[in-house]
């Protein structure tokens, strides 16, 4: 997300605690925040994507794998 929409969103924020916001206003922060919300679950599911879970006898499993199959026994 770029800087000037979060910038925008804190902006928004500060004038909700001074004075209640326009429609257009309310709109506007609404639509700031789904974008920021997709856009940090996307990063998210790419930071968990790429994770990988190493156990003691140097075996490695992804971690989605993990979630897929469960713990595997061996390992518990």
């Amino acid at each position: 997300m770029e800087q000037a929409n979060l910038s925008r969103i804190n902006e928004l924020a500060k004038i909700a605690k001074t004075r209640e916001l326009t429609a257009e206003e309310q709109e506007e922060r609404a639509r700031l925040r789904k974008e920021y919300l997709a856009e940090f679950r996307k990063a998210f599911q790419q930071q968990l994507s790429s994770t990988v879970i190493q156990y003691d006898d140097g075996t490695k499993v992804p971690l989605t794998q993990l979630k897929k199959t469960g713990l595997n026994k061996k390992h518990k």
